[in-house]
């Protein structure tokens, strides 16, 4: 089961579960009552309707629109520096607006040198002006959220004043709804070994969900609501409710008008951008000509461009989304094939011809199975002399060693299939953080990018580093637990929980949910520290490639999106103007 069990369309960047595939493999024989479900809505192919962008967007002048949006970033640009100059909270502030409409990749040496300026001024080990009763719970919670994010080191005993003897909240606070949201977004950004964070995330969720009943105010228990479903960390901010865009807190600041003016036409650009590459996936898509060859696999070009879309968010990375999507168009593909086509002795041929990366050994295979992976070689070559030309590093083996971990768990996947028997949970996760292509399209998205290429890194990206291992665990969870919740998985379905379940005969449903809501945990804990540490090798904009990955989740699985709505709700990200 890989990222394709995982996501399709849910709204412009997003991808969820599809069910418009058989489940079943007609040409295997099965012994299995195990059903590897795809869980999901069936949504009408896009692509053969995408015209080129010029003619199916408002025409808007380039010369003219680029000429504002120099204006625009001129102006935000000083008005940033002049509060960094200030060193004061209003500039955090700033900066934590930038970060939520999405805007910050035309700021990071503003950003980082006014967050440097504060955490020096803080102290950089006491933060000894943090820690004084004087200083709200907000400020304290705001900025230890905002500088573990920039990755400043920072201590969770910035809360110790605000703590009774027993580690918990003092009473006096709980009324505070302002500093309690902002204590609960910063305990999102916590650690291992980090127990007490976890009790103040643990707290004021229970405090605040008590104050969404207890309340009289729609508009204060909405905005909870949506701070409980959408935390600031753990969530693609631009398209959230404008509740958790635009806090209370930030409207009516000066710099908050300006900033909204330069971000509508940032978006405009950006959709402009977005569109022509939906046009040039598609154009690719057609004249590789698989779909024509497969008829068993999925035609979804605009489905799998989603996911580059959603987690590549700077403009200037065009031309490598639509290199990123090649291969997630190839990981559904090649999924396809070991889920619904290949026979076991086939599937077997194809991981060697992956394995040996050789034509040659593909002269057993069926038709369709061959020209699957003369695409997968062709293109990853052709991939490879791309990165080796901008980055000056061939990144070949690395990419192939990818693919041969990636085939080897579909490959085992099948064989559980075939045997009709469950493996035990630690067994399925282990596999299941490989199949679900997570690594696969970081490994190739880190190396296309061409930021922090050393030994050391590649190195890391030849094995499972904890970066991407990660993210995997808390997609493939997250999947597997949603499934539970909607009902959509079978009683032999083959998933954690249930793998869980047949470890555990004792245990019931709710108490192996529970379990997986720990590991979920425990993992996001892991991936904090790998994105926050200082001497994580990867650079920060890798990392947040990798939490972007996560963050799809809560809208994928956000249920207020009925499959009807769902290519409107596409269309109206990639052609409105608006924010």
């Amino acid at each position: 089961m890989s990222l394709s069990h995982i996501y399709t369309l849910k709204s412009s960047f997003f991808l969820m579960p599809i069910s418009d595939v058989p489940t079943a493999n007609p040409r295997r024989t099965q012994a299995s009552n195990i059903t590897y479900q795809r869980k999901a809505i069936s949504i009408t192919s896009m692509h053969h309707s995408i015209a080129p962008a010029k003619t199916r967007r408002s025409t808007f002048n380039d010369v003219d629109i680029h000429s504002r949006h120099a204006k625009e970033l001129k102006n935000v640009k000083k008005i940033l520096s002049e509060k960094a100059r200030e060193n004061s909270l209003d500039g955090l502030y700033m900066i934590d607006m930038i970060q939520r409409l999405g805007i910050e990749h035309h700021f990071e040496e503003e950003i980082q040198e006014a967050v440097q300026k504060h955490h020096l001024k803080l102290g950089t080990h006491s933060y000894g002006s943090l820690d004084h009763n004087d200083h709200k719970l907000s400020e304290v919670a705001f900025q230890f959220r905002l500088l573990r994010q920039q990755r400043c080191p920072i201590d969770t005993g910035v809360f110790k004043n605000f703590m009774d003897k027993k580690g918990r909240l003092k009473r006096k606070f709980w009324g505070n709804t302002e500093g309690l949201i902002e204590l609960f977004e910063a305990s999102q950004l916590s650690m291992d070994g980090e127990d007490d964070l976890d009790e103040i995330r643990n707290f004021t969720h229970h405090l605040l969900h008590t104050r969404t009943i207890r309340i009289n105010d729609p508009h204060e228990a909405n905005v909870i609501t949506d701070t409980l479903k959408y935390p600031n960390h753990k969530s693609l901010l631009k398209f959230t409710p404008r509740s958790i865009l635009f806090p209370s807190s930030k409207i009516g600041k000066a710099w908050l008008s300006p900033l909204q003016n330069f971000s509508k036409i940032d978006t405009q650009i950006a959709n402009s951008i977005n569109l022509k590459e939906i046009y040039a996936v598609s154009k690719w898509w057609q004249d590789l000509g698989l779909a024509k060859d497969l008829k068993f696999a999925r035609d979804k070009p605009i489905m799998w461009y989603m996911w580059p879309m959603a987690c590549v968010t700077d403009p200037c990375f065009s031309e490598e989304r639509i290199e990123i999507t090649k291969f997630v168009s190839l990981l559904y593909i090649i999924d396809d094939i070991f889920d619904i086509y290949g026979s076991m002795d086939e599937l077997s041929l194809f991981l060697d011809a992956v394995n040996r990366w050789d034509l040659g050994a593909t002269e057993q295979l069926p038709d369709c199975m061959k020209a699957s992976f003369i695409a997968l070689y062709d293109i990853t070559n052709e991939f490879a002399i791309k990165v080796q030309n901008k980055h000056a590093w061939n990144p070949i083996n690395t990419l192939i060693k990818s693919w041969v971990r990636l085939c080897n768990s579909f490959l085992e996947e099948a064989k559980w299939f075939n045997s009709g028997k469950l493996p035990n949970a630690e067994e399925y996760l282990k596999n299941g953080i490989v199949s679900a292509g997570v690594h696969m399209c970081l490994v190739h998205t880190f190396f296309i990018l061409g930021q922090g290429i050393t030994n050391e890194t590649v190195a890391l990206m030849d094995d499972i580093p904890e970066l991407i291992s990660s993210t995997s665990t808390i997609v493939r969870l997250c999947n597997d637990l949603e499934g539970a919740k909607d009902g959509k998985q079978a009683d032999n379905d083959g998933s954690y929980l249930n793998c869980y379940l047949k470890d555990h005969p004792g245990v019931s449903v709710d108490q192996a949910k529970e379990n997986i809501k720990h590991k979920i945990s425990n993992a996001w804990k892991c991936l904090n520290k790998e994105c926050f540490t200082p001497t994580n090798p990867f650079p920060s904009s890798f990392s947040k490639i990798c939490l972007n990955a996560v963050r799809m989740i809560p809208i994928v699985y956000n249920d207020k999106y009925s499959p009807s709505r769902l290519e409107e709700h596409v269309k109206s990200l990639l052609y409105s103007d608006s924010i």
